[in-house]
């Protein structure tokens, strides 16, 4: 298939959602070149198609990101989650709720993982915590929002002992996350550089935003921690993957060190 055009769609790409594969176009062309084939387009002419066909972003999106996931993953920065951060909470009531967002949350595991940690901590009523769940495929949410998985699936394996039990319904060849759980959770179809996701979340507590960050670039980087500083409350956290720092992107953000995490706490 002829490539011409193929370096102006990683751009539109990198416009649109930040994702950069201008530097890896060959990665991009073996992600899309069957959905090319099948409309019977080159890569110029899809560039157009996109603007004339707004819903074929959503198939785009779901050909170019990365969806791996799975529950109780990072355990060590989930245990400081509950035992450090969330008492700090402990006061939120259903008229104050603690808010936490799960930016990029894929098919749900993250967001149900935190549910769970925060039920088992036994610090709140119901109501007094609202967790977000967003990403800019929906494809996924509609998954995450079902919040059925095959007992064989990738996302089982980490499970603590006891908690198959505890935290799902068992409908056979699947699992099924408690409603106590899934009541927690609020899914949104949102883009990370949309200057509107302030407007749309309020002002968030706590924000994990893991294992995301490596799919930018720099400035992309930088107008998202940008955004996540803005939307957080005063002394609001910030929770990256083990292997992403914003140390020199943002100095407005504290660095809080334990022995085995890091992570990010918002001043005045």
């Amino acid at each position: 298939m002829n490539a011409f055009g193929l370096k102006d769609l990683a751009e539109i790409i990198y416009n649109k959602c930040g994702i950069d594969y201008k530097k890896s176009l060959t990665n991009l062309e073996s992600k899309i070149n069957d959905r090319l084939k099948e409309l019977g387009l080159s890569y110029w002419e899809y560039c157009g198609y996109l603007n004339m066909e707004p819903d074929e972003w959503d198939i785009l999106i779901e050909l170019i990101t990365v969806n791996e996931t799975y529950f109780f993953r990072e355990e060590s920065l989930l245990e400081e989650f509950q035992k450090v951060i969330l008492p700090q909470y402990s006061d939120r009531t259903p008229q104050n709720p603690l808010r936490i967002w799960s930016a990029a949350c894929s098919t749900g595991e993250e967001p149900y993982t935190l549910g769970m940690l925060i039920q088992e901590s036994g610090l709140f009523e119901k109501g007094a915590v609202q967790i977000i769940a967003s990403d800019i495929n929906k494809k996924v949410l509609k998954r995450a929002e079902k919040g059925i998985y095959n007992k064989k699936s990738f996302s089982f394996r980490r499970m603590p002992e006891g908690s198959l039990e505890k935290f799902f319904d068992d409908l056979g060849e699947e699992y099924k996350v408690k409603d106590s759980i899934m009541e927690m959770v609020k899914f949104l179809n949102l883009n990370l550089l949309d200057e509107k996701n302030q407007t749309i979340l309020g002002k968030i507590d706590i924000i994990f935003c893991r294992n995301v960050l490596i799919y930018f670039d720099s400035n992309t980087i930088k107008k998202i921690i940008e955004s996540f500083f803005n939307i957080l409350n005063k002394d609001g956290y910030l929770l990256l993957g083990h292997a992403e720092t914003i140390n020199g992107i943002n100095s407005d953000f504290k660095t809080i060190y334990t022995p085995s995490v890091f992570y990010y706490k918002k001043g005045a």
